[in-house]
């Protein structure tokens, strides 16, 4: 129960903050994979990659679908959404310092007659 708790609590950068995990939500970007097939592109046990899709599938960033025997992973923009937001914050943050400079330095430049 601890490790869950655990999983609940990390933020979209703790979930991406993973080599692995980044990895994997890139090749979810060229297609939707069955967890075996994921499973192919690391060198690791197959619950521990189980274990990487529970977290980002709990984070929002992927979704699951069962057909079959098999689990689909596919990308989900839940997750990214959180990363957009923080982001585009400070986007705005540096777009409006430099509107303040550019307005500044046209203030101090002489004016061409």
């Amino acid at each position: 129960m601890h490790q869950n708790m655990e999983q609940s609590r990390l933020d979209a950068f703790q979930v991406i903050g993973d080599p692995s995990r980044r990895k994997m939500l890139m090749l979810l970007s060229e297609d939707r994979l069955t967890i075996n097939s994921l499973v192919e592109h690391f060198d690791m046990s197959r619950p521990a990659v189980s274990k990487h899709v529970k977290i980002l599938h709990n984070a929002g960033f992927i979704s699951i679908e069962d057909s079959g025997r098999e689990r689909y992973c596919s990308l989900k923009k839940d997750g990214f959404e959180e990363l957009q937001a923080w982001l585009s914050y400070f986007d705005n943050f540096w777009a409006s310092k430099l509107k303040k400079l550019e307005t500044l330095l046209n203030k101090e430049l002489p004016e061409k007659n």
